[in-house]
């Protein structure tokens, strides 16, 4: 296919074409020179997701805590099935107050002073 002159050089062609794209990936890749920044700022992101997970997870175990047998809490119990189930005393304040997240709302219920 290639002439008998061109032969000698397609070897050499061939290498500084793969050193040329293996310094392009070096440079540009996934795990590239140049793409650290992008990788700090999705680090920091993680981090932040991570600590609020974490605060929420800490938060849903001290709650859980307060649910047990052993441990029942009767106010938070009685929080509890007012939001699930939606009722309230009669004597209630009720303001719905919705998150972040709008399926997710929680209630806060203030009892009315005698």
């Amino acid at each position: 296919m290639l002439p008998d002159r061109m032969k000698p050089y397609s070897v050499t062609a061939f290498l500084a074409l793969m050193i040329l794209y293996l310094g392009v990936q070096a440079l540009t890749g996934e795990k590239g020179l140049l793409s650290g920044e992008a990788r700090r700022h999705l680090l920091e992101q993680r981090s932040s997701q991570l600590s609020e997970l974490s605060a929420r997870r800490t938060d849903l175990e001290s709650r859980v805590r307060y649910l047990q047998t052993d441990n029942l809490s009767r106010d938070l119990l009685e929080e509890r099935a007012r939001v699930v189930l939606g009722f309230s005393d009669p004597r209630d304040y009720v303001v719905r107050v919705s998150t972040m997240d709008s399926a997710t709302q929680t209630a806060l219920v203030t009892p009315r002073p005698s």
